[in-house]
């Protein structure tokens, strides 16, 4: 049973699960790109874009494994600050995944706080961040 105030509903809506596969998308074509040497990015970017303009997000980072930025959309300092916080998160999350079941691996990681969400949707080569409001989205 759940508790009350917990918005189940907020977490769980289609605008969520739509952002979720879009971002998880993006990702997927960043790490294609990368793993076939292909310097032309531009669908992957226009994808890019598209995350950048919906409703509520405040920006997006592409960062290879070392949590370099390779691309991103917010100033320096936050996306220095949110690539070094997030690389042992992510490799946390890939851990727990694999002590559960060694075959499996993670695709997808949403942290969500009062006052931010960040969707991380992991590559083998790089991975990709977008942070947004919950309460506009």
């Amino acid at each position: 049973m759940a508790k009350a105030g917990f918005p189940f509903k907020k977490c769980l809506d289609a605008d969520a699960l739509y952002d979720t596969f879009v971002v998880y998308r993006i990702a997927t074509k960043f790490n294609k790109a990368r793993e076939t040497d292909n310097l032309n990015m531009s669908e992957a970017e226009e994808t890019m874009k598209r995350i950048t303009a919906h409703k509520g997000v405040v920006g997006t980072i592409v960062m290879d494994n070392d949590s370099i930025p390779l691309k991103t959309t917010l100033d320096n300092s936050t996306t220095v600050q949110y690539c070094q916080q997030y690389k042992p998160v992510i490799g946390l999350a890939r851990s727990c995944v694999r002590d559960i079941d060694p075959v499996d691996n993670l695709a997808f990681l949403r942290v969500r706080t009062k006052r931010n969400e960040v969707m991380v949707a992991p590559g083998k080569e790089c991975s990709l961040l977008v942070i947004q409001n919950p309460s506009e989205s």
